[in-house]
């Protein structure tokens, strides 16, 4: 199993309930392809940096889990044919410092600038 992150920009025009079961769709999602989530952070809603879709805002959400790497390919499918999902990006880390990485942003633990600079060096 791998170390990963999605984060997915769901529509603005979503009431709460509608979001919650975007989320909870996706979350299911992971779970019936055998995947573990470690943490889901609701970013709530933002502006976007450029219109997508003439949508000027989106509600951000990162799911951390640790999946098999033949499973990304269908989570990609899924992601794209959902027509909630404005745009997504599924992250992998690798080595042992993203790894780390990894293990304090699912526990909700910042990383110093320090860290940050010394991951981004080595890459």
């Amino acid at each position: 199993m791998r170390h990963y992150e999605v984060l997915f920009i769901l529509k603005p025009t979503l009431t709460d309930e509608e979001v919650e079961l975007r989320l909870n769709f996706v979350k299911e999602i992971l779970t019936k392809n055998g995947a573990e989530i470690a943490s889901v952070v609701p970013m709530g809603t933002r502006k976007l940096a450029y219109s997508i879709k003439k949508y000027e805002r989106g509600t951000y959400f990162v799911i951390y889990f640790k999946a098999p790497p033949s499973f990304i390919k269908e989570l990609e499918r899924v992601l794209r044919i959902n027509e909630d999902i404005i745009r997504f990006l599924i992250v992998k880390y690798e080595n042992k410092k993203e790894i780390l990485a990894w293990e304090k942003l699912s526990q909700g633990i910042k990383q110093s600038k320090k860290e940050i600079k010394a991951t981004s060096q080595e890459a």
